[in-house]
C-alpha cells in the first residue's frame, strides 16, 4: 500500500503540464488573439482540436490541431521574448484521445508508465516521437518558437508536439530562424503589445509511413499595438522545401491563403488590424 502511495504521488509531481481539448477559443483562453478574435472558420480542417496549451497551471498559447494530418493549424500567441535555455523535453495532448483523459500536456514516457496508456492509443490521436525519427531534409518545426517567450514554463510549453511540423532543416535553421530571431525584433520596435498567429498549410506528402502531413508552406503573421489608436502588421510566408521566407502585408497572406484553401476569404485577425 505504501510503495502504491509513493507511485501516486510520484506520478502527481511528474505531472506539471495542463492542456486542454475545448470547444472553442473564444470561451476559454481568448487572450492569445487580437480583441480576442481567432481566424475564421476558412482554414479549419475537417477534424479540428481546439487546444488552450497550459503548463504549470498557466495558459501560454492556443493551437488550432488537425486530428487527421496530425498536424497544427496554427498556433496563437503574444510575443514576449527573452533569454534563457532552450528547453529539450518534448511534450504530447492526452485528451486528443479523448476527454475522460486528463486536461495535461505530459512527457510520452510518464503516460506510458504511470497513467496505462499505450503507445497505440497516444498514436492514433497525435504525432508521437517516434514519428520525427530518421528524418531526411527535415526536422521537428515550432509554430510558437520558444524563442518568443521570456520564462522558462512558457518556453517549455511550446515544446508540445501538437505545436511541431515537419518543417524543411534549412529553412528552419535558415531564413525561418533569421525572421523569429532578427526579423521580428526590428518589426516589434515600438510595439506594447504583438499578437502572432503561426501556420502551416498541409500538402500532398507524409512522413512516419503517411501518419504525419508534410505541409506544403508554412506563414506567420502579426498585428501590433502601439497604442490605444495605433496599430501596425505584416506577414511571412514560404514554401517548405526552400531556404526563403516572402514578407507580406497580412491582407497579402490572407488573400494566399484563401486561394491555398479554396473556401471563404481568410480572416486572421480582428478587422481594426491593418489589412496594408
Amino acid at each position: 500500500m505504501l510503495l502504491l502511495l509513493l507511485l501516486q504521488v510520484s506520478a502527481s509531481c511528474l505531472w506539471l503540464g495542463r492542456s486542454e481539448v475545448v470547444t472553442s477559443f473564444e470561451s476559454s483562453c481568448p487572450q492569445f488573439f487580437f480583441r480576442e478574435t481567432p481566424p475564421n472558420e476558412a482554414i479549419e480542417p475537417e477534424s479540428p482540436a481546439w487546444i488552450c496549451q497550459r503548463y504549470k497551471n498557466q495558459y501560454y498559447f492556443a493551437t488550432l490541431y488537425d486530428r487527421n494530418r496530425r498536424i497544427p493549424v496554427y498556433s496563437a500567441y503574444i510575443y514576449q521574448p527573452g533569454p534563457g535555455k532552450r528547453p529539450k523535453t518534448w511534450l504530447v495532448e492526452p485528451q486528443l484521445m479523448g476527454l475522460t483523459y486528463p486536461k495535461t500536456m505530459e512527457r510520452e514516457w510518464t503516460l506510458l508508465n504511470y497513467f496505462n496508456i499505450s503507445l497505440e492509443q497516444l498514436s492514433k490521436s497525435q504525432a508521437i516521437l517516434q514519428d520525427y525519427k530518421n528524418l531526411t531534409g527535415l526536422n521537428r518545426g515550432h509554430l510558437n518558437p520558444s524563442g518568443h517567450h521570456g520564462d522558462a514554463s512558457s518556453r517549455t510549453a511550446t515544446f508540445t508536439l501538437t505545436n511541431i511540423v515537419p518543417q524543411d532543416e534549412k529553412l528552419n535553421g535558415g531564413a525561418w530562424n533569421n525572421y523569429e530571431q532578427q526579423t521580428m525584433i526590428r518589426k516589434t520596435q515600438g510595439c506594447n503589445t504583438t499578437y502572432v498567429v503561426v501556420g502551416a498549410v498541409p500538402g500532398n506528402n507524409y512522413i512516419a509511413k503517411g501518419r504525419v502531413n508534410k505541409p506544403s508552406y508554412i506563414w506567420s503573421s502579426a498585428c501590433c499595438e502601439v497604442d490605444t489608436n495605433h496599430r501596425k502588421a505584416w506577414a511571412i510566408f514560404a514554401e517548405n522545401d526552400k531556404n526563403e521566407v516572402q514578407l507580406l502585408t497580412l491582407g497579402e497572406l490572407e488573400d494566399v491563403l484563401t486561394h491555398l484553401y479554396g473556401r471563404d476569404q481568410v480572416s486572421l485577425f480582428d478587422s481594426d488590424c491593418p489589412r496594408e
